[in-house]
């Protein structure tokens, strides 16, 4: 028997639409990757019938199943820990090609699927994944590819979001959010109308941002006082962006943050974290570090336990305690304007400014090649705003501009 649909189906197709088309621009003779879990498939499928739609020659539906996932950092041979097969590399290179778009779904089915692992097998596994992936991770993070990040609800999310709902009433709950969230309900416009011009506004803060020229960027709320470093004519990014050959893809589905790469050398002081990270099955709570030099050199969390988990990923990479972005979010997000957390970096990494550890984006970089940008393998995302979060701007001349006050953009 058939699960029962969480949309309507022309709700579905509109939001399968704003992925394939809108934010990733497949059309004829593309060949469109989409990823997801097992509870995924209602969305899988709706973004196969619209890729064929929009003239795709060929779709591929993949399913990742962290169980399976499980299975392998358990019993497998030192061999199997992170391999990947030649067949997948050649896809991996196909899908970062001209013709080719990746989807991937975001929304975690499993709890805790890598509990009572020992942790020098995960880090084993991370490591050589990243390493095995890391040229299309790069393509994509240089905006060299088209991909981008949406999400469909799960019973284990649909439950941590709304607890006091019945399973299926929960995840209907959620979906109706992320239509929210993406500006595809009735009331944003027809088809996905509300998205593009969302994002088109995104794009336009990017470059008022650009053009103030920053060399660094001051971060102050409760727990947070971190100075940001960034080199001479750094580009802001958020929105829609273009690959070389000028296709328009949009990263992330919500999205509402404007971001940079800093300088990987230049980031000093101490942050909390205002959400909970869903990491790999894992929700770590609590966390909180310290920057000298630009590098990490403490982290805490409320655990131990999920302390250590985040520290061996971190140190899975020689640049993983180094950042790669730093995110501005103001209190206009849809999504912050809800007041939960969503335990989901897509979602909650849009309802307030964050930084995140590892890789950089080649984009954000005027001159080739780009200057200081970290390039690690890895790229994790940390939440560090709220209402009270304030950034401020200084130019190279020392002039300062208020970025983000009571709550709202000043610029």
């Amino acid at each position: 028997m058939a699960p029962e649909p969480l949309l309507p189906s022309a709700s579905l197709a509109r939001y399968a639409d704003a992925i394939v088309k809108a934010s990733l621009g497949v059309g004829k003779g593309d060949t469109f990757v989409v990823q997801g879990e097992p509870e995924h498939r209602e969305l899988l499928v709706a973004a196969a019938e619209s890729a064929y739609r929009a003239g795709a020659t060929y779709v591929e539906a993949i399913t990742s199943d962290p169980l399976v996932l499980r299975a392998r950092v358990k019993y497998g041979s030192d061999e199997a820990l992170g391999a990947l097969p030649p067949w997948h590399k050649r896809r991996l290179h196909e899908m970062s090609g001209r013709r080719g778009a990746f989807a991937a779904i975001a929304g975690a089915g499993e709890e805790g699927y890598l509990d009572g692992i020992p942790q020098k097998r995960i880090e084993t596994d991370f490591a050589r994944t990243a390493k095995a992936g890391a040229f299309a991770r790069r393509r994509r993070l240089n905006m060299q590819a088209r991909w981008t990040i949406a999400a469909w609800p799960t019973d284990h999310w649909a439950a941590q979001v709304y607890p006091d709902l019945p399973p299926l009433e929960g995840k209907r709950r959620l979906a109706r959010d992320l239509l929210s969230f993406c500006r595809l309900a009735d009331e944003d416009g027809k088809g996905t109308s509300g998205w593009l011009k969302h994002v088109r506004a995104v794009t336009r803060r990017a470059e008022k941002l650009t053009s103030l020229d920053l060399a660094r960027v001051e971060l102050r709320g409760p727990g947070t006082e971190l100075d940001v470093g960034l080199v001479a004519r750094t580009r802001w990014l958020g929105g829609q962006e273009r690959t070389p050959e000028g296709q328009a893809l949009a990263p992330n589905m919500p999205t509402e943050e404007t971001f940079t790469s800093p300088d990987r050398r230049a980031t000093e002081g101490t942050f909390t974290c205002t959400f909970p990270l869903s990491f790999r099955g894992r929700l770590i709570e609590g966390l909180r570090g310290e920057f000298r030099g630009g590098r990490l050199v403490r982290l805490d969390a409320a655990s131990r336990k999920d302390r250590d988990f985040l520290a061996s990923y971190l140190d899975s990479d020689e640049g993983a305690r180094r950042l790669g972005e730093l995110a501005l979010v103001d209190a206009s997000s849809r999504i912050g304007r809800t007041g939960r957390i969503f335990f989901n970096t897509l979602l909650d990494e849009n309802a307030a400014a964050h930084i995140a550890f590892g890789q950089g984006f080649g984009t954000t970089r005027s001159e080739k090649p780009a200057r200081h940008l970290n390039r690690s393998t890895t790229h994790l995302d940390v939440m560090i705003g709220g209402p009270d979060l304030e950034a401020t701007g200084i130019d190279a001349r020392g002039r300062r501009v208020e970025l983000i006050r009571d709550g709202a953009w000043q610029i």
